[in-house]
């Protein structure tokens, strides 16, 4: 029987090769900087995926220069090592970065030179145990968080399924989730994921990208225990409110939420509802064609009427309007153009293969149109190729999120090479 990897055998991760960095710096400290950028200390809503890669394509002028080297860690925090003549430009990155994130309370005292608590400089010649002591602690606790995800999705999956055979979602209930989510914080739990565009084997291009509130946390922390699925009618109310909170949220959002190419599932009641107008008040003009506003099929055929009349209104005000929650028996019935849809969303399903064909699944992409359609609940490499075969370019899903930070994973360890065997800097 195989044994299990050992630590040294899995591929490495950002804390291990800083660590390996680090050891390889021991004959050569001098004149050496370092400085440790607190990102995990920031809010959760400034440090979101985007936010870290900002941060850290802050350094890329002076990585490119051979001036010094960044690994960005597990837990968001960045510790980039540097030659001393490279110190003017690294203060400059981080005044920038004070910049980029100067609404977050971490940034308070900052002006007066209390910016401790944002980033901790080192002198890697005089601090050089400080540095490994620290750099071998981010080695342990990468260690175990990858425990403790583990552990933590064991917990979620009872919890999974529990709730599927749980306390249903009765009218009582319903009222003290509603009075719960008026004091909630539900920043935490507004996910993103990535609308992108592939072509080939070429890796993901993201277009824009769906915010949405995970239900799954929100019936964890609000509602444990309870179906929430059960009825489907007092579910669409709970995601009534759910709508007119996010609407708010993106409305008052100081972190360029907005700003960037997005989608967000709304309820077609919510359209023309009053906080649709103040959210529809905080987006300028010409940013309103890059929001689309997602609808569920079913929603939409329930009232097609009020629909056409709400999807009207949103497209004269410039945005676009995608049908979600299309499925390979029901894709075929919708005509994208005649319900004066931009776009629409396919869930994947092996039966596109097995029952449609590709034949007819081409057809049907062809006449929807080849650059309207996303093929959503891409979870596997299978879903992508089938997709591609019948002329479908645009993917949603896990898979397409794993290739992303493949691709990522792959650029960071690439460069942390190139750098870390870079005679230049280090001899």
């Amino acid at each position: 029987m195989a044994t299990p990897p050992t630590a040294a055998q899995r591929i490495p991760n950002q804390e291990n090769l800083l660590l390996d960095y680090v050891h390889r710096l021991e004959s050569h400290k001098q004149d050496r900087h370092a400085v440790h950028i607190h990102l995990s200390a920031l809010k959760p809503q400034n440090r979101r995926d985007h936010h870290i890669r900002m941060a850290a394509n802050t350094f890329d002028p002076l990585i490119k220069m051979l001036d010094g080297q960044l690994f960005q860690l597990h837990n968001s925090d960045l510790f980039f090592i540097y030659k001393h003549t490279a110190q003017n430009d690294v203060e400059t990155s981080i005044l920038k970065l004070r910049f980029l994130f100067s609404d977050d309370p971490l940034m308070a005292g900052a002006d007066e030179g209390d910016n401790t608590k944002f980033r901790t400089y080192f002198d890697v010649e005089r601090d050089y145990e400080t540095i490994l002591a620290l750099v071998r602690q981010f080695v342990h606790d990468e260690g175990q968080e990858d425990e403790a995800e583990e552990d933590e999705k064991n917990s979620k999956a009872a919890l999974q399924a529990k709730q599927s055979t749980g306390e249903p979602l009765t009218p009582r209930v319903l009222g003290r989730v509603e009075q719960a989510l008026q004091r909630a914080d539900l920043s935490n739990m507004v996910r993103r994921q990535f609308i992108c565009g592939l072509i080939g084997q070429a890796a993901p291009q993201p277009l824009f990208s769906e915010l949405f509130i995970s239900i799954a946390d929100l019936r964890e922390t609000l509602m444990p225990g309870v179906n929430v699925t059960e009825s489907p009618w007092l579910f669409q109310h709970l995601t009534e409110s759910l709508d007119r909170r996010m609407l708010a949220m993106l409305s008052k959002s100081n972190d360029n939420s907005i700003t960037g190419e997005i989608s967000i599932n709304l309820n077609v009641s919510t359209l023309l509802s009053p906080e649709f107008m103040q959210f529809d008040d905080a987006v300028p003009a010409s940013m309103r064609g890059s929001v689309v506003v997602e609808l569920q099929k079913l929603d939409i055929f329930s009232d097609l009427n009020a629909f056409l009349f709400a999807s009207e209104f949103a497209k004269d005000r410039g945005y676009r309007i995608c049908i979600d929650g299309l499925t390979y028996e029901t894709v075929a019935f919708v005509n994208r153009e005649k319900l004066g849809a931009d776009m629409v969303k396919l869930i994947w399903d092996q039966e596109l293969v097995d029952t449609i064909g590709k034949a007819k699944a081409s057809e049907i992409v062809s006449d929807m149109g080849n650059s309207r359609i996303i093929l959503c609940r891409c979870d596997t490499d299978g879903a992508i190729e089938f997709g591609q075969s019948i002329g479908i370019s645009m993917f949603q899903g896990r898979h397409i999120e794993n290739l992303i930070a493949e691709d990522a994973r792959r650029r960071e360890m690439e460069m942390a090479k190139r750098r870390s065997q870079n005679l230049d800097f280090i001899d």
